[in-house]
């Protein structure tokens, strides 16, 4: 059965991170911190009525009170000097987030799936996804209903993004100001629940992207509470920097984390912008958080842009204890290799083939040396981190979203090329991560959009254009002009997917390529994130690169030439085949079955030499003669 395990203090079980509304056999106990304010009141809607309850202050700021008549449905508001606020720790917002809150009882849910144990982390799969935009409904309920889609696929493991609640009907999710509460438009907290209980009787493991870097700039009420919640002088790119150093704040942040973990049975957390998460603490609260994960079993994954290995060290040996880290250079290299785009952040990378292959030795470039985009040294060495700790990807929220049409790497490049950089990333030793259409080359862009107040939405609108234009070296002012307005609903309904298209040519075939490395990396050992001594890569010409894994029953090798023209291969030295052995095609990008152009456009032997007429990727099996 399920064990929940939750962060408590001396009269508080049952609240994860100090605070909230919990249904109890003797009514709902109510529980907020605000330490600098007189006098605090429970304000109650029920199907009773209307009653209003004193609250106690008690130990470091916090307030509580139970109401004996309390269940959960019961709407409240915790009513501060006159002023009636939803609750911080709020588990759902019915009629928004500057509405009251609802109590929610956690243990009611009958799961069915009782005997989940969560995953190891090594052998992840990753699929990203945005709820609103995964299915024309945009809800838990219509996104459960695609899941054996994604077991079709090849996923194991799917990546919510953030479902924290926001101002408004629409977000990306980072916008989110109420941490605990599920958002209203995507379902019920119960919802969120049969979500991950229906990917797990599917053999899915889920995780959850959350933000504790920031707070939306709209609908926040924790300053409300208390200004403490964030440091006086510190912000960040978003806002202001939250202040884990009081100890209040550390619960009530570890605590959400905890809540994720025990309440829906999430089976990892992924950390937003931990670089941005400044704290000076004895135990840094990334490490905090990691090792809350991994005694209940789960796992974490951070976004940090800095390539310090100390993230995915364990915390034994002086490390965070995270264990997986986005490593964007693997993006950020093979896209630039691609485009020959050099705006903003792509400045720091050449593109060129020496640069892909140090970054598929390390799972990083960036190790310590000069990056002109930062201005600075960037980076750690970490070859010596296993693989699996470095997720890579060639599309994610980020990389789709942040561009001013929100056009996909499909939409960018040549098929050829979108099949050979598919196939790497399906089966090169790192941990993969897709971002939802990718699998299908879908033609549905992923734009940014809001549904904030209108003053607060134009500011944000107003602000991306003027960081776009920064960066006109990348784009031109037609595109600039055609940047549609995120407050306009037109820009969240034009990013959800359109299932239909996966049927049907060119989409099918890409699916296809898709489907056939995911099956493949599953079913081979030696393709789920082997040892870096099972394994090698090599620059083999000029314009092409080879992965190759040691296996006793005969080795594999993957040849990728990602840029165009003619390109050849000789079978020496790195790409030699074992005496008294010879190469045999697994999978080529240029194949039929996969959009490829037939004979004139497939790889192929010549005698002892592979040719690449155009960009693609191979992959190699030695069999006997």
């Amino acid at each position: 059965m399920h064990t929940t395990l939750l962060i408590e203090q001396p009269g508080t079980a049952g609240l994860a991170g100090g605070q909230g509304a919990v249904p109890r056999a003797n009514g709902v106990f109510y529980r907020v911190w605000a330490p600098a304010r007189r006098r605090l009141r429970v304000r109650i809607e029920s199907r009773d009525g209307t009653r209003a309850l004193p609250m106690e202050q008690v130990e470091d700021g916090y307030w509580e009170a139970t109401d004996p008549f309390g269940r959960a449905g019961d709407l409240y508001r915790y009513v501060l000097d006159d002023v009636a606020l939803p609750d911080p720790a709020s588990r759902f917002q019915p009629r928004g987030v500057e509405g009251p809150s609802e109590v929610v009882d956690p243990a009611a849910f009958e799961w069915r799936r009782s005997s989940w144990r969560r995953p190891a982390w090594r052998g992840r799969v990753i699929y990203e996804m945005h709820v609103g935009a995964f299915t024309p409904e945009g809800t838990f309920a219509s996104a459960a209903r695609r899941l054996d889609d994604l077991v079709e696929l090849g996923i194991n493991t799917v990546q919510l993004m953030p479902v924290a609640d926001f101002a408004g009907a629409r977000n990306w999710g980072y916008d989110g100001v109420m941490p605990y509460a599920p958002a209203r438009c995507y379902g019920r907290p119960d919802d969120l629940r049969a979500f991950v209980d229906a990917a797990h009787a599917r053999g899915l493991a889920v995780v959850l992207d959350v933000v504790y870097n920031h707070l939306g700039p709209s609908g926040a009420v924790l300053a409300r509470y208390a200004e403490d919640y964030f440091h006086s002088s510190k912000h960040t790119d978003w806002g202001r920097t939250l202040n884990f150093s009081e100890p209040a704040v550390r619960a009530f942040f570890v605590g959400n984390a905890c809540m994720w973990l025990d309440e829906y049975r999430f089976d990892g957390l992924r950390l937003d912008a931990t670089h941005a998460m400044e704290d000076d603490s004895a135990t840094h609260i990334v490490a905090e958080i990691a090792a809350a994960a991994r005694k209940r079993g789960a796992f974490t994954i951070a976004e940090d842009d800095r390539n310090e290995a100390r993230v995915i060290t364990p915390a034994g040996a002086g490390g965070w204890g995270v264990d997986g880290v986005w490593a964007d250079d693997f993006h950020h290299s093979a896209r630039v290799a691609l485009t020959r785009q050099r705006a903003s952040y792509f400045s720091s990378f050449s593109g060129r083939v020496e640069e892909c292959v140090r970054v598929l030795r390390s799972g990083w470039l960036y190790e310590g040396q000069h990056s002109p985009h930062h201005g600075r040294a960037r980076g750690t060495p970490a070859r010596h981190r296993p693989p699996e700790q470095f997720v890579h990807c060639i599309s994610n929220h980020d990389q789709v979203g942040n561009r001013p049409l929100g056009e996909r790497l499909n939409d960018s490049v040549s098929p050829e090329s979108y099949r050979a950089l598919s196939m790497l990333l399906c089966l090169s030793p790192y941990t993969p991560m897709l971002f939802m259409g990718q699998e299908w080359a879908a033609g549905t862009p992923f734009v940014f959009f809001t549904d904030l107040p209108p003053d607060v939405g134009a500011g944000v609108a107003e602000g991306r254009r003027r960081e776009f234009a920064r960066q006109k070296a990348g784009h031109d002012a037609r595109t600039l002009a055609a940047m549609p307005d995120p407050q306009d609903e037109r820009a969240f309904l034009r990013s959800k997917l359109d299932w239909a298209e996966h049927a049907r040519p060119p989409h099918a075939e890409v699916l296809a390529l898709y489907r056939a490395c995911l099956r493949l990396r599953a079913a081979t050992p030696v393709f789920r994130n082997p040892p870096r001594e099972r394994w090698a890569v090599e620059q083999v010409a000029d314009n092409a690169f080879a992965l190759r894994w040691r296996d006793e029953d005969g080795d594999w090798l993957l040849l990728v030439g990602l840029e165009p023209g003619l390109s050849t291969v000789p079978e020496t030295g790195f790409v030699a085949c074992t005496p008294g052995r010879r190469w045999r095609k697994r999978l080529a990008s240029s194949d039929g079955l996969f959009g490829g152009d037939g004979p004139g456009g497939a790889i192929r032997f010549d005698h002892d030499r592979l040719v690449f007429p155009t960009p693609g990727a191979v992959l190699l099996r030695e069999e006997g003669p």
